[in-house]
């Protein structure tokens, strides 16, 4: 599913235009990725938080050149869903 297939079937369920939806979703994920970039997570209960990971230093190789690398120590951006969301994912895979 891709975005516009989102924004589609949001707007049809919710009777809101589809031009509402779009905004509303950009300016989610636009406040999602500046939170996470300056390093405060968002919690939403019953769904899942984005959160930025702390990953270490470490020495990696490149393969062509056979010489190693250091990694400097580096944060990505992950989402760790909730029980209630992996339950029920769980249980509408397990009907179909």
């Amino acid at each position: 599913m891709r975005k516009s297939d989102l924004v589609n079937n949001i707007s049809e369920k919710t009777g809101i235009p589809k031009v509402d939806v779009l905004v509303t979703i950009e300016g989610f994920l636009k406040e999602v990725k500046e939170n996470l970039a300056e390093g405060n997570n968002i919690f939403i209960r019953g769904f899942g938080s984005f959160i930025a990971k702390k990953r270490a230093a470490k020495i990696g190789r490149n393969i062509k050149k056979n010489v190693a690398v250091e990694i400097p120590e580096h944060y990505i951006p992950a989402f760790k869903p909730s029980k209630e969301f992996v339950n029920d994912v769980k249980d509408k895979l397990k009907t179909k």
